[in-house]
């Protein structure tokens, strides 16, 4: 008979919109009618071309590299995804050169959705490889707390058995009525009950008993746990959780509230990449999740040494300072800017053409010959260099080293973040394709600035509510 192995964590990627407000900004665009109100440190910012989607796909490169091919199922956790009835996750699969032969599920509902996702994955003992997904672009009412407090971005955990990075001893779960938030379909924005009965009734009474609930199962002390992280909650509440459950107050996990923001669903994600940068093996990790009740996890930090391209340090490093709120407000949404005839244009897509060349619009795939070695996009039925037929076989640019051949900035043409970028994009493969450039900053695009491809919505069609994803270049850090 053979033995089952262990299913745990075998890699997580991380990635942060690289747009970062400051909430000074914020906080001086409202002083007019709030004087009082003060910002500290920044918060990550999406740009016009970014959501749910597209976060988790950067999320999950991250974590994957070059193990793709394996992963048989795809979940993907959010309470802001774009779209209602249409599997997202599918959206980020194929994105990610997955193949179709694969489950793909999305979740929601919670802010608690990325942990619990977690957890159901880990409790299933499949030997086979699943990619969990959480991911959040979030935006609140002007002036509001959260519009302080909120933040976007995504974390993706690789589940399966083999070399593990941590391993799931346990967990516990509580689900009751007790009302923290909400949002209804069709609502903008979150509302929120009064912070004091959310930390003295929700949070204080419910997350303490869930844990010791769990510490007492497994018949562990709170005094051994290493790590703890608390997500869902005021802002605070981690030490006067610590304090209830006799937990050291040097194990507190960041809570990213300076340089990030609140993720929603994925920050007990982000917590726990947290932890698996940090702890040594043997070490216990305590993650909580509030809303609408709590999950309770205990992880063990393994052995296992497989680290993401990024991580959360590379994340934090790679953003770019924001000043403008009302910047911010426009690409939320919030600001209705008239931007001219210029931008009255019918970009409704063709769908039929969408799925007949989805490979070589979400995946990015090109075709290489051969017969010669030369790479193009699009792949044509005969070779652009030595015109064999049929001689293509499919590769991703996705990946692929990049540098600026050509570049221009176009404040003519109608764009929501100008001036637009566009140039000719030269692989370190051969290829050459005409592309947009995005989150180029304050430095200059110059010929041979290296490039990495970045997924991106390409068009929002607001007539009928759809839109349209593709990939852009941005300069490599």
């Amino acid at each position: 008979m053979t033995a089952i192995k262990p299913v745990g964590i075998k890699a997580y990627g991380v990635f942060l919109p690289r747009l970062r407000i400051a909430r000074s900004a914020i906080a001086q665009a409202h002083s007019w009618a709030f004087p009082s109100m003060r910002g500290k440190g920044h918060k990550a910012l999406c740009s016009w071309d970014e959501d749910s989607i597209t976060l988790a796909v950067e999320a999950g490169r991250d974590c994957l590299g070059d193990q793709s091919e394996a992963v048989s199922r795809v979940i993907l956790a959010s309470t802001t995804a774009p779209f209602a009835d249409l599997q997202n996750a599918s959206i980020v699969a194929t994105a990610l050169g997955l193949p179709g032969q694969i489950s793909c599920t999305d979740v929601g509902g919670s802010t608690r959705a990325g942990l619990g996702a977690l957890i159901s994955e880990l409790s299933n003992q499949d030997q086979s490889q699943r990619l969990v997904l959480a991911s959040e672009r979030r935006s609140a009412k002007p002036a509001s707390a959260q519009e302080m407090n909120y933040g976007s971005g995504a974390v993706a955990m690789l589940v399966g058995e083999g070399e593990l990075l941590a391993s799931c001893l346990g967990s516990e779960s509580l689900s009751v009525p007790f009302i923290d938030h909400y949002r209804m379909n069709g609502q903008d924005y979150d509302y929120y009950a009064e912070e004091r009965w959310i930390r003295d009734e929700g949070v204080s009474k419910l997350v303490p008993a869930t844990a010791a609930a769990l510490l007492k199962r497994l018949d562990i002390k709170a005094a051994d746990v290493a790590w703890f992280g608390l997500s869902g909650a005021p802002k605070g509440s981690d030490k006067l959780l610590s304090r209830k459950l006799g937990v050291e107050s040097a194990s507190l996990l960041d809570d990213f509230q300076e340089g990030v923001g609140d993720i929603g669903a994925a920050h007990s994600l982000l917590q726990l990449a947290d932890a698996l940068e940090k702890a040594q093996p043997g070490q216990l990790i305590l993650l909580a999740a509030f809303g609408q009740g709590c999950d309770v996890a205990l992880f063990r930090k393994e052995a296992g040494q497989r680290k993401p391209a990024r991580g959360i340090r590379g994340a934090l490093a790679e953003g770019i300072e924001e000043t403008s709120y009302l910047k911010m407000l426009s690409f939320e949404g919030e600001l209705n800017v008239d931007w001219g005839p210029r931008a009255e244009v019918d970009t409704k897509a063709s769908i039929a053409q969408q799925y007949r060349s989805h490979e070589q619009i979400l995946a990015f795939t090109g075709g290489q010959c051969q017969h010669c070695g030369s790479v193009q996009f699009p792949s044509l039925p005969n070779c652009v260099n030595c015109g064999v037929a049929d001689s293509q076989v499919p590769l991703s640019l996705a990946n692929q080293r990049a540098k600026v051949a050509t570049v221009s900035a176009d404040w003519l043409q109608y764009y929501p973040a100008p001036p637009l970028y566009v140039g000719l994009v030269q692989f370190d493969n051969g290829a050459r394709v005409l592309m947009e450039m995005v989150d180029v900053g304050k430095q200059d695009l110059d010929v041979g600035t290296p490039l990495k491809m970045v997924f991106r919505v390409k068009a929002n069609d607001k007539l009928r509510g759809y839109r349209r994803y593709f990939w852009k270049a941005t300069p490599a850090l």
